[in-house]
């Protein structure tokens, strides 16, 4: 482990620098693997008429930034059952969205798995994940607004004995994490859809996490949300317009899984609900879109996600990704604040 646990705030920011290191590092050589195999991004075929150039792209960067995400946790944090949930759960996220990766370019369409097969998956690691969080990290099965007011989810709750310990899971909770870890995973694989658009704003928002966790009194935490922060930084570098490489959804759903699960450990859920606002803006900018044109034949945008609609209108790539990142640094500023409010 490098640096002094007398100093977390060094081994905090020294984990952003370590992550974007290794991530840049093997940026490169991943890219000359995944075009040597061909492997490359499907371009929607609805989608705007500028993109159909990003078509064979290399994609799955979402590999090399688990890769720094994992290595800087080993290297500067402690062992916990914290950020072994965490980490446990955001891997097993990446390793989805690989399996969806692998099958869009293996099947050459842009599609992947299929919704009800993701969405099984993704069930599967949100009730693991909340069960390992109640019973193992010390996580409390409610959820806290600003003004004091609590909402105690253990109405529902299953406990059972296996030798001398009690183990519960809590139903209504369990719901709830399912709803923040699937929901912010696939919108942040919603917002997955422009050069460096994913990778900045989870950027912003991890930075933010990194900060909650390190008030809330988590180095270890702080470190993982640091290592995400800094690995999206090194992939930026190749992801920046025109991008070198993208994500994937090996990237984008295993972000969004740590954004979430970073929020459920430190208790700290309604906060994240505004920190990862822009993400929650995109996912309803296609429920919008989808629900307007099922009930009145009629599109509310131009094109869903909303990034796109912008596109339409004929902004340039590049600004809408900036004013976008911009937004997100404004909700990430307002969850903060709704965070202190907390207490």
């Amino acid at each position: 482990m490098f640096g002094n646990p007398l100093y977390p705030t060094y081994q905090t920011f020294l984990s952003i620098g370590i992550a974007a290191i290794i991530s840049a590092a093997l940026m490169p050589l991943w890219i000359r693997i995944l075009r040597f195999e061909g492997i490359g991004q499907q371009v929607r075929a609805d989608g705007p008429k500028r993109h159909l150039v990003k078509q064979g792209t290399p994609t799955m960067g979402g590999v090399v930034i688990l890769i720094a995400v994992v290595l800087t946790c080993i290297l500067m944090a402690h062992p916990s059952m914290e950020i072994v949930a965490v980490i446990g759960a955001t891997v097993a996220t990446g390793l989805l969205g690989l399996i969806d990766d692998v099958t869009s370019v293996t099947h050459g369409r842009s599609l992947g798995l299929t919704p009800h097969a993701k969405m099984i998956g993704l069930t599967i690691i949100c009730c693991a994940f909340c069960i390992v969080a109640v019973n193992f990290c010390g996580v409390l099965p409610q959820v806290r607004f600003p003004g004091g007011l609590t909402i105690n989810l253990t109405v529902f709750m299953t406990v059972f004995e296996v030798g001398d310990r009690a183990y519960y899971i809590p139903w209504l909770y369990m719901l709830f994490t399912w709803l923040l870890i699937a929901g912010f995973s696939n919108a942040v694989n919603l917002t997955d859809g422009l050069d460096g658009l994913a990778g900045g704003t989870s950027m912003i928002a991890m930075l933010i996490m990194a900060a909650i966790a390190f008030v809330h009194g988590d180095s270890n935490l702080a470190i993982f949300g640091a290592a995400c922060a800094g690995a999206c930084i090194g992939f930026l570098w190749f992801n920046c317009y025109p991008a070198s490489i993208f994500m994937g959804d090996t990237g984008s759903l295993a972000l969004g899984s740590a954004f979430a699960c970073m929020g459920i450990v430190t208790n700290t859920e309604i906060a994240s609900l505004i920190i990862g606002g822009l993400f929650i803006v995109e996912a309803v900018s296609v429920m919008i879109q989808v629900v307007s044109f099922k009930l009145t034949g009629k599109r509310v945008f131009l094109m869903a996600p909303i990034h796109h609609h912008f596109e339409k209108m004929g902004w340039a790539e590049t600004k809408v990704v900036t004013r976008f990142w911009i937004i997100a640094a404004a909700f990430g500023a307002l969850g903060l604040a709704i965070f202190f409010q907390l207490g």
